[in-house]
């Protein structure tokens, strides 16, 4: 995801709990581009972030 550094990229995360897993959907608001994943739910809110935007970045650079 190329971007401006005066350009802030605002990325919309929901997390939904399913028993012992988390899925968490990460949202690109300018192009709509969303991805899902799975993770444990013991893990942090911002190691699961951290994930989800490193899998949104990559299938943005896929396109």
């Amino acid at each position: 995801m190329p971007r401006d550094s005066n350009q802030p990229v605002e990325v919309i995360f929901e997390h939904v709990t399913l028993g012992n897993a988390v899925k968490v959907s990460a949202v690109h608001a300018k192009s709509g581009t969303e991805i899902s994943m799975m993770g444990p739910a013991n893990l942090d809110r911002k190691s699961l972030e951290t994930l989800a935007l490193r899998k949104l970045v990559y299938v943005m650079s896929r396109k």
